[in-house]
């Protein structure tokens, strides 16, 4: 019996110690959200959070000397406080997965009875192990696979929206910088349009309404200039914001200024094909659509639902018996024979048997039957989920050809209408302003027409930085809408390329 009892308890420690050696370990998943954003972005480094304690230096260095565009978005991905908490996504998705990896616990059962008569008690042990997970847990585990997968795609694309913004933030805030230099230069301007009409009047050839229709536009300048102020305040607060900065935006040192020349943008539909292999939110969508099969798969599995395999052990019970009398025994066998004897001895084995001992050690095997629940809801439900899986994938795919012809076209006609107002509105505006000056000094122009030319020049001006800011943040966009650094799309866009298939763990496009 004590071997046999041994056996019994030397099964339930190999299901304990095969059950411990699970453990969740998301270090190789962050090194893929790592890989995916730096594909993205063309940063080198992104935030893990084993990198807590050096993320402070790291951006101290990059703060020393001021900021790029590209060290801002280098910030954004070690510094964002919404990029930190969404990484503990990863781990979740992990664990989950490791979860579906694990067997159910296996049942444990003992029961006791005790015979009226005293004695010991008769027992009753088993322990069973559902051993339809034997083939349940593959695809439970492939779905929750392709979940995580979709997890750390969805992290990477956030963190490469999250730099796409810090970059597209920038430029507004260096716009909103030269947009309160100009403003400030226009205030300027208006000013000297007003000692220009004060002095005429001195001279007499210009009256009251002149010299108030100028200390008016000196007036709006002013009020341009605080608006430009405050808007260049907001934009520095939301770069900082992004960044996961706490100090004041107005100490951010921005060292790149609004570029002047605009880049080649290549044919709108290679870039559509480009974006359909690179966009990270395509492939989650992909990766749900895998998740869903899966599920489907396992959901079908489950008809069968527990079909426990084990072993039972049983102990009747055993009798309590009187003392023996020898001299008794002795008499009465003495009697029988005519002589003097002695009591017959008893084999224990008999003895084991009269008191009932014996041991029964064995398998067993439990179903439940499928007869009323056959799983039918959630195989419903999850071919429900696989269609909207499909369904949602089918609609990224299209809205994404329209949003990339849109991002084109937004920056070819930004760029474009920065070098118009750079090479043509501003010069005309100049010439306009300068002439009807000269011409109103000296008495042939009307004061009208030198508002009118001021007008047009100071506006000409600050359609120029809106104009430059707009394509310089058209950059950034092209980026997130891609989904690739802007100087990779472009060496990539003349590559052939493949239709897009689900990426697999430690797969790419």
């Amino acid at each position: 019996m004590l071997q046999k009892t041994g056996e019994f308890v030397w099964s339930l420690g190999v299901l304990a110690v095969l059950g411990g050696c699970a453990t969740v370990n998301p270090q190789h998943d962050y090194d893929r959200v790592g890989q995916r954003v730096i594909e993205a972005t063309g940063q080198e480094r992104i935030y893990r959070p084993e990198d807590d304690e050096l993320v402070d230096e790291l951006v101290e260095g990059l703060t020393q000397d001021g900021i790029s565009a590209d060290e801002a978005a280098q910030i954004s991905l070690l510094n964002n406080p919404s990029l930190h908490a969404a990484f503990l996504d990863v781990g979740m998705a992990r664990a989950d997965a490791v979860q579906a990896g694990l067997f159910s616990n296996p049942f444990v059962g003992v029961s006791a009875r005790f015979p009226d008569g005293g004695g010991l008690a008769n027992i009753e042990a088993s322990i069973a192990q559902n051993i339809a997970e034997l083939w349940q847990i593959p695809i439970r585990k492939r779905a929750a696979e392709r979940s995580l997968d979709a997890t750390i795609l969805d992290l990477a694309r956030t963190a490469a929206e999250i730099a796409a913004d810090a970059k597209a933030a920038y430029y507004t805030a260096v716009g909103t910088d030269e947009r309160f230099r100009i403003a400030q230069e226009n205030f300027d301007i208006a000013k000297n349009l007003l000692e220009l009409a004060l002095a005429r009047q001195e001279a007499g050839a210009a009256n009251e309404l002149d010299v108030n229709l100028s200390r008016g536009i000196a007036l709006d300048s002013k009020i341009e200039v605080e608006r430009a102020r405050l808007a260049g305040a907001d934009a520095r607060r939301e770069l900082a914001t992004i960044l996961g900065f706490t100090s004041d935006g107005d100490a951010l040192v921005l060292a790149d200024p609004l570029p002047t020349e605009s880049p080649e943008t290549p044919n709108p539909e290679s870039l559509v094909l480009l974006a359909k292999v690179w966009r990270l939110d395509i492939q989650t969508a992909q990766q749900a659509v895998a998740a869903a099969q899966a599920l489907l798969e396992y959901e079908y599995q489950r008809v069968w639902p527990v079909i426990e395999l084990g072993l039972a052990l049983e102990r009747s019970e055993r009798t309590s018996q009187g003392g023996r009398d020898i001299a008794a025994d002795t008499a009465r066998a003495s009697i029988a024979n005519g002589s003097l004897t002695a009591p017959e001895i008893q084999p224990r084995s008999e003895r084991r048997s009269e008191k009932g001992q014996d041991v029964i050690f064995g398998p067993s095997l439990g179903v439940e039957l499928p007869i009323f629940d056959q799983n039918q809801a959630q195989i419903a439900k999850a071919q429900y989920a696989l269609q909207q899986a499909r369904k949602t994938l089918d609609a990224l795919d299209r809205a994404v050809t329209q949003e990339v012809r849109s991002a084109v076209d937004r920056a070819i006609t930004s760029w474009r209408l920065m070098r118009m107002y750079r090479d043509q509105s501003i010069p005309l505006a100049q010439d306009n302003l300068d002439l009807s000056r000269e011409a109103y000094r000296a008495g042939r122009a009307s004061f009208l027409s030198v508002l009118e030319a001021q007008r047009f020049f100071l506006e000409a001006r600050l359609g120029y930085v809106e104009a430059s800011q707009s394509a310089a943040t058209m950059i950034p966009v092209l980026e997130r809408t891609i989904g690739l650094p802007f100087d990779r799309f472009l060496s990539e866009v003349n590559k052939p390329t493949e239709p897009n298939q689900p990426v697999e763990e430690d797969g790419g496009p």
